[in-house]
């Protein structure tokens, strides 16, 4: 399970570039370098994402090979979050609490954006829900 949304690039005449996610019609943002514009689009990404979370807003699995189109990563904390409600499906938060041996209010912070859980909490969180918790640096 990973999570990457396919962003579309457009050279601008002027120079620079405009970036508009495939999946998230509200996320765009524009850079004067590919790089400048690739590390634009993962912050606007995790915004929305974070945004979309924080409203209990539907947030949309990403769209697989767009032709053309880049795949930007939003930053981990909102990875995680996505990822563990991905994993956690139809199960409720109540269950993985008791699954954890924790309470209901620490469970619903490993789905908060703004909240930095452990590597071990959610190693045990990704344990309890059938998965393994693996890392990769790109």
């Amino acid at each position: 399970m990973s999570i990457s949304y396919p962003a579309t690039f457009q050279a601008e005449p002027t120079g620079g570039f405009c970036v508009q996610f495939v999946d998230l019609e509200e996320a765009f943002t524009e850079g004067d370098s590919m790089e400048e514009a690739l590390f634009n689009a993962a912050e606007v990404l995790t915004l929305t994402l974070q945004g979309r979370i924080e409203e209990g807003q539907a947030i949309p699995e990403p769209s697989r090979d767009v032709a053309g189109a880049h795949y930007v990563a939003p930053d981990a904390k909102t990875q995680a979050v996505l990822l563990l409600r991905q994993a956690r499906g139809s199960r409720t938060l109540a269950d993985l609490a008791r699954a954890l041996n924790t309470s209901w209010p620490q469970v619903k912070r490993l789905e908060d954006p703004q909240h930095w859980p452990s590597l071990k909490t959610l190693d045990r969180a990704a344990s309890v829900l059938g998965k393994r918790l693996v890392l990769s640096l790109e």
